[in-house]
């Protein structure tokens, strides 16, 4: 069957037209074109930058290619009231990419070969305009060399999940152990981009290519953001706004210094959307959330493409919940933030980097089924992000718990626990949540995406008390459960703002974005992948067990002190704990009987190793081992600590 252009095909229609093609790609014929094709290729071997446009020179897979049409017509709203899309073909491929309006008569369509051989591609849309309808390119992909993809992972595709459902890892199987920075307002100002390439050093006139750099140093490869708070200006409003009916119309961010909210424009003053806006009364204050603007996601462009270009992924989160109460008042709901969530999808699906319809940190704004309505929608009309974008949310508590498992989320890809239940103070006791979502079926990754940030809850910012508890966040969320990876925070709570989550550059703040890069803390989550991936890609098969130790919990529920933290493998040959400041020595159950074990220490403040007593622990005839004292010969532990157990076989 095929479609008819200028409307958007059913389910039933998309998935019948999306089998046809394929059996049609399943051809001999087409299997010996892209074999021979793939020769061509390697002889060839010339490709284009790192981010490629529409052309007829050949490309790499997992390569940026961006299609323009220029539309005939004219139309009152493009954002509303266009849809335009490319048929794309490649070997054992077929489907409909959608693209998004980009300002005057241009509409884009970007896309990538998930495969290697020839791609071709058919545009069409739901308005009858010559200019968008009918054309038609093509272009061939080649493979990346193993030195081009360690010499930036990107290359290695998409995230998904691992086969057990775990873990991540990208498209060539490559594991991938998330480690993420939270920059909420990466689009903005806050973040400042430069076009020149010079280096600044790491203080107030550094930029966002310079913090990038500096992460990407610690072993980063993620950074988590909010792709517009298009309701948030510092202005001559508070910085909490209500209309006089009670509807919510923004609970932003205070701004150090003033009596408003903090500034979330451009570099050149873009916002997201424009104004005015149609709330009665707070026509200037609130946008119109049907009227996009492009130049704001053209600035947003470039620091997606240098996070890619630079080995990152971004995680990126179409809005946060305060714009949701006025948004469904006063528009349609969910039609119109369904498309608001299909056009950043559409404009970033062929980036490398994960989706979230909502960052969903609080549940008072607007509650989770309508966000899970308006999401699902976007897999009901458009399908799933044709090339694997996985997606998940910023939740309150969990994501499970808020939208549900994959039966009742269909745009889920992955969960996460929030920071809810750190802002009650609730410490190291949201951790089992991982666990809840670990047993979930089917399994999907899990990670702590807003765990406990530096310097919040009385501590001091930077300090070694906050970094202790930034690493019982690291490994006991690891440990729970959350084998995706962690996104680590920076910065205090209340008048401040954060130092690094909240962008601050304002010169009343005390931690500014260029004092949280820096603290000790930070630099400490590189050595959580040295911890859990130090037997490769085994750490995907660990299991949480924390009841195979014993004592596990000696302290308050809600601290981030005196709890202890197993995963063990099914086969019982690898186990990892992990030991708060203030806990007890402890007994391992669960070991192979009698067997022999090799045991290290590991310091997470230096990734150090050393060996447990002689380096060997050996279980009793019931799979029992005694751990000695820590190191220091301590009985209680006086700061935090990891061991590592793999069982020796005989002939090792």
């Amino acid at each position: 069957m095929e479609p008819e252009l200028g409307r958007i095909l059913r389910e039933d229609e998309r998935k019948e037209f999306e089998m046809s093609r394929n059996e049609r790609f399943g051809s001999c014929a087409l299997w010996r074109r892209a074999v021979l094709l793939l020769i061509l290729i390697t002889l060839i071997g010339a490709v284009p930058g790192e981010c490629g446009t529409e052309s007829d020179e050949s490309y790499r897979m997992w390569q940026k290619v961006e299609i323009t049409l220029n539309a005939e017509k004219s139309y009152e709203n493009p954002y509303k009231d266009v849809e335009v899309w490319v048929d794309l073909e490649g070997v054992m491929f077929s489907k409909r990419c959608y693209g998004f309006w980009d300002g005057d008569n241009v509409f884009r369509v970007r896309i990538l070969a998930v495969g290697p051989g020839i791609w071709s591609w058919k545009s069409g849309s739901n308005q009858s305009d010559p200019g968008l309808n009918g054309k038609t390119g093509s272009f061939i992909a080649g493979p990346w060399s193993d030195a081009d993809k360690k010499a930036n992972p990107c290359r290695r595709g998409m995230v998904k999940a691992s086969a057990n459902g775990h873990a991540f890892e990208y498209a060539d199987g490559t594991p991938y152990f998330l480690l993420g920075d939270t920059w909420w307002p990466t689009g903005t100002f806050r973040y400042r981009w430069y076009e020149d390439d010079k280096d600044r050093p790491i203080g107030p006139k550094a930029g966002f290519k310079d913090f990038v750099k500096f992460r990407k140093n610690q072993g980063y490869n993620c950074i988590a953001m909010v792709a517009a708070l298009p309701n948030w200006a510092n202005d001559d409003k508070p910085d909490e706004m209500e209309a006089p009916d009670g509807t919510e119309l923004r609970q932003a961010w205070h701004q150090i210094g003033t009596d408003s909210a903090k500034d979330m424009h451009d570099e050149q003053g873009n916002r997201a959307f424009l104004f005015p806006g149609k709330v009665p009364g707070y026509e200037k204050y609130f946008p119109d959330v049907e009227r996009i603007n492009p130049a704001y996601f053209q600035n947003l462009d470039k620091k997606i493409d240098y996070l890619n270009a630079h080995g990152f992924i971004p995680f990126i989160e179409v809005a946060r919940r305060d714009i949701g109460p006025a948004w469904k008042k006063y528009y349609p709901w969910p039609e119109s933030y369904t498309r608001y969530i299909q056009y950043i999808w559409s404009r970033y699906q062929a980036n490398i980097c994960l989706f979230s319809p909502i960052h969903f940190d609080w549940d008072g704004s607007l509650a989770a089924e309508h966000w899970n309505l308006a999401a699902n929608a976007v897999t009901e009309k458009y399908g799933s992000p044709p090339f694997g974008t996985l997606a998940s949310c910023n939740p309150t508590g969990t994501s499970i718990e808020n939208f549900g498992h994959v039966d009742k989320a269909k745009w889920i890809g992955f969960h996460q626990i929030g920071n809810f239940h750190r802002k009650l103070g609730h410490g190291h006791r949201s951790y089992p949540l991982l666990t809840d979502i670990f047993n979930a079926s089917p399994p999907i990754p899990g990670i702590n995406g807003e765990p406990y940030y530096d310097g919040q809850h009385d501590t001091v910012a930077g300090s070694s008390t906050a970094a202790l508890y930034a690493r019982s966040a690291m490994y006991g969320s690891v440990l729970s459960g959350g084998l995706g990876g962690h996104i680590y925070g920076a910065g205090k709570e209340g008048e401040e703002g954060g130092a690094m989550w909240a962008g601050n550059v304002e010169e009343a703040a005390n931690n500014k974005i260029w004092d949280g890069i820096k603290w000790e803390s930070g630099d400490q989550l590189r050595h959580l992948r040295t911890f859990v991936m130090s037997e490769g890609r085994r750490y995907r098969n660990l299991v949480p067990k924390v009841e195979l130790l014993s004592p596990n919990k000696s302290g308050d529920d809600n601290d981030w002190m005196q709890w202890a933290y197993c995963s063990r493998t099914a086969k019982k040959d690898l186990f990892l704990l992990y030991f708060e400041k203030g806990c007890n020595k402890a007994t391992v159950s669960g070991a192979a009987p009698n067997g022999k074990y090799r045991a290290r220490w590991f310091d997470p403040r230096s990734a150090a190793w050393s060996d447990v007593g002689n380096g060997t622990l050996t279980a009793d005839a019931t799979g029992k081992i005694a751990l000695p004292n820590f190191p220091g010969g301590s009985a209680k532990s006086e700061t935090d600590w990891g061991i590592k157990l793999t069982r020796q076989v005989a002939g090792n």
